[in-house]
């Protein structure tokens, strides 16, 4: 009875299909508008905190280098490759961030494109830098 009531108030329930405001349509390039994707606000809310976790990991990475630097007397790239992925951890964690924090549906999108492609290059980075380490440090 009380979900009925709410049906005709014109409150949403879980089973009631989603509203879509002015901005929630994009122009599509066939002519008509079509639905823009719901921010995903979980991955948002993920990649936030993994994002800086992995600053982190990328910090004592360089440090660890710099030992082994100091130790075997060679250098590697390694320690720039991680610089540059901190700074797209960085770029991810902030991104994120305020995704959840703007106001504006488009920049609310935007951000989370951001946050996506710069924490997917940094996972990749840090593979790559994982490979230089791995085959530096045994030749």
């Amino acid at each position: 009875m009380q979900a009925l009531a709410t049906l005709r108030k014109g409150h949403r329930t879980e089973m009631s299909p989603p509203r879509f405001e002015a901005d929630d349509l994009i122009p599509q390039a066939g002519g008509g508008p079509r639905k823009r994707a719901a921010l995903d606000e979980q991955t948002c809310r993920l990649i936030c905190p993994i994002a800086a976790a992995m600053v982190g990991v990328c910090l004592t990475g360089i440090g660890l280098l710099r030992v082994t630097t100091l130790v075997h007397g060679r250098g590697t790239v390694a320690d720039d490759i991680l610089a540059v992925d901190a700074l797209l951890f960085l770029i991810a964690t902030l991104a994120s961030y305020f995704a959840l924090r703007v106001a504006s549906r488009s920049r609310l999108h935007w951000l989370e494109r951001v946050a996506d492609l710069a924490f997917i290059v940094a996972m990749l980075l840090l593979t790559i830098a994982c490979f230089v380490i791995t085959y530096a440090l045994n030749f």
